[in-house]
């Protein structure tokens, strides 16, 4: 964004951060790898699941929120991996990817891969299966994240980094301890009716409907749906960074 060279300070507003008041490369140059998912105690347990695997830091050992000064998001760091929450839906992910991807540019980070984990509902894999993304596409199977700005309708790719896929495949295949598959992924607008569910407060379809539009979803090559992967591919694209 061009715009930010004018700015004197940039003020991450979400996560409590400012250029004035923060030294970014200092906190957050040797940064690598970014671990992005919804529940901030998720990503407080993954990060301190990273430090052991790593051999950094002790047992038990406590790792403060670096955005303690907000209750939006909640951030951890050890060694070159941030672990960072993100809220549910596109428009709680789109907001912290802005400011993520700032925090980076700011910090003058290099060779970044951005990957997001978390739970989805699966179509025709058993319970407990790890989909890798191969691309993101919307309730219509089409491969693409649409956003209406300053008035029109922008419509943005949402591939993901191919040879990325592949190194995680083969390590789901030396770990050997999930059953993981390469697949599309379905980014919807909501959890109940945009994701086919018969329980929400309002539902005008019947179960034979709902069958009927899994299989096809299943047919075009979908494995998972989910609500955050068509923003965070559109912006992991525009920004230069691998993200899976």
């Amino acid at each position: 964004n061009p715009h930010l060279e004018k700015m004197e300070e940039d003020i991450l507003y979400h996560f409590a951060l400012g250029t004035g008041t923060h030294d970014f490369p200092s906190l957050f140059g040797d940064v690598k790898f970014v671990c992005v998912g919804g529940s901030p105690s998720r990503m407080k347990a993954f990060i301190a699941y990273i430090a052991e695997e790593l051999g950094l830091g002790n047992p038990g050992q406590d790792y403060p929120n670096i955005c303690a000064g907000t209750d939006r998001y909640a951030m951890y760091k050890v060694g070159p991996v941030l672990s960072v929450s993100h809220g549910m839906g596109i428009p709680s992910i789109s907001i912290m990817l802005h400011e993520l991807i700032k925090l980076l540019y700011h910090a003058k980070c290099s060779n970044i891969t951005i990957i997001r984990i978390g739970t989805s509902g699966g179509i025709g894999l058993e319970p407990g299966s790890v989909v890798i993304t191969r691309e993101s596409v919307d309730a219509t199977f089409k491969p693409q994240f649409e956003q209406v700005i300053l008035g029109k309708t922008v419509i943005r790719s949402t591939n993901l980094d191919e040879q990325l896929a592949k190194e995680l495949m083969q390590c789901s295949k030396e770990i050997n301890q999930f059953n993981t598959v390469i697949g599309n992924t379905m980014c919807t607008l909501d959890f109940y009716e945009g994701q086919g569910r018969l329980d929400g407060a309002i539902c005008l379809y019947s179960e034979e409907e709902k069958l009927q539009y899994l299989k096809e979803a299943y047919d075009s090559g979908v494995r998972n749906i989910e609500m955050e992967s068509s923003v965070f591919a559109a912006m992991c694209n525009l920004s230069g960074v691998k993200g899976k």
